[in-house]
């Protein structure tokens, strides 16, 4: 039997490192990531969802003849989506690919379809439920695929924060701006203090709306998208200010608030945040032609040195436009940037970090529970359904609203 290590509440309060922080490294190497029967990927350090024993052995020749069996048996009831970060064992059964509001959105206006397989985290499958339809159910494969980044703000952290903000700033003082990254209560705490969501694509404009419905802004999670976005907007770093949750009035003194702009969460990527200016430096001297595209979850150091600064649907319109026998150093999660080199062998597309260190959340959606779902659903059984809280999707989507009338 799969071995199931305890679920790590992500609204636990005042957690130091969540679990899906610690478990990053479980699947870094230096040779390219291959996907192997379950029972062997069992033995990385991370938590996996228990499966049925004939799951485990399977290999993927006998995973992909029965996943596509099933998905023919399903036919348009279910809609399976995939997250660009996911592997490639994955992807090749996706009816649709993107980034995590792009997979949501294309699934709510798939209103034929019942079921929503959301191969990606946690935080996606929530934001596609509060966007479907009521009829819709939506399915996490793997239901111990979170987002390090989103555990960083546990909801009663966060509210702390409001309270201790309120308090000594007043209200009407602070506009919440949450990035997508970010769990469905946290987004409906925004939403209901007159904030917004922001994807990496569009925090510009949303943190530019924030700043007219106010004089600062909090910006959560990821304290480097929220520098990066300031930076950009040419609010200086001595404006600036990180919230640490950890410390009373997030390590600052009612003053240095009162003078701040933005207030930063102390969250980051796990992912994005291997990304170095030494790295930057090497593929420039190992390829003087190349571009660097870095995607703004990196730090702000690193982005400084980049040719060039997106999301990933940015990062892959970008590259796949480039011009034949350009070079591009890929700040990334390598899933994408490998996935990018294949379909662009006119180009060299590298990744920045040289060991190969995928996204270990997304990674957890191996192939065998995507097959464990679909015959689950042919059984007539909803496993791993994903729900949010009547209240909760009310205001998680009236902050996601906000965001799409600006884009």
């Amino acid at each position: 039997m799969a071995l199931e290590l305890p679920v790590a509440d992500s609204r636990q309060r005042n957690p130091r490192v969540p679990l899906t922080e610690l478990e990053q490294s479980a699947f870094c190497q230096v040779e390219p990531l291959e996907t192997k029967p379950l029972a062997e990927e069992l033995n990385a350090g991370v938590r996996w969802q228990r499966l049925p024993d004939e799951y485990v052995n399977l290999t993927p020749d006998q995973l992909v003849e029965r996943i596509d069996a099933n998905r023919a048996a399903l036919g348009g009831s279910t809609v399976i989506l995939g997250h660009h970060y996911q592997r490639e064992d994955i992807i090749q059964f996706a009816d649709f690919r993107g980034d995590s509001l792009k997979l949501s959105q294309y699934a709510a206006e798939r209103q034929e379809s019942n079921f929503v397989i959301f191969c990606g985290v946690h935080f996606m499958a929530e934001t596609a439920a509060v966007l479907g339809g009521e009829h819709q159910r939506v399915v996490l494969p793997n239901i111990n695929a979170g987002c390090s980044m989103a555990d960083m703000a546990p909801t009663g952290d966060v509210e702390d924060c409001w309270d201790d903000l309120m308090e000594t700033l007043g209200e009407g003082s602070v506009i919440p701006v949450t990035y997508m990254n970010s769990t469905a209560e946290i987004k409906a705490l925004v939403g209901r203090n007159g904030g917004a969501v922001c994807t990496s694509s569009n925090a510009g404009k949303v943190v530019e709306w924030a700043f007219q419905q106010g004089k600062r802004v909090l910006f959560l999670p990821d304290q480097h998208l929220g520098r990066n976005t300031g930076l950009k907007m040419g609010i200086p770093l001595e404006e600036m200010v990180v919230w640490n949750p950890f410390r009373p009035l997030g390590g600052h003194s009612a003053e240095a608030l009162e003078e701040s702009k933005m207030i930063l969460w102390k969250g980051h990527c796990s992912v994005h945040t291997r990304f170095t200016p030494l790295q930057v430096a090497k593929a420039k001297a190992a390829y003087p032609d190349v571009n660097i595209l870095v995607h703004p979850e990196c730090p702000m150091e690193t982005v400084e040195l980049a040719d060039y600064v997106g999301s990933t649907e940015l990062i892959a319109k970008t590259i796949g436009e480039a011009a034949p026998g350009s070079v591009w150093g890929v700040g990334t999660e390598i899933n994408l940037v490998s996935r990018l080199a294949h379909e662009n062998p006119d180009k060299t597309v590298f990744c920045l970090d040289p060991v190969v260190c995928p996204c270990s959340t997304m990674y957890r959606i191996h192939p065998a529970y995507l097959l464990w779902v679909t015959d689950e659903l042919l059984a007539g059984r909803v496993p791993n359904q994903v729900t949010v809280e009547e209240e909760t999707a009310h205001y998680a989507k009236v902050a996601l609203d906000r965001m799409l009338t600006l884009v």
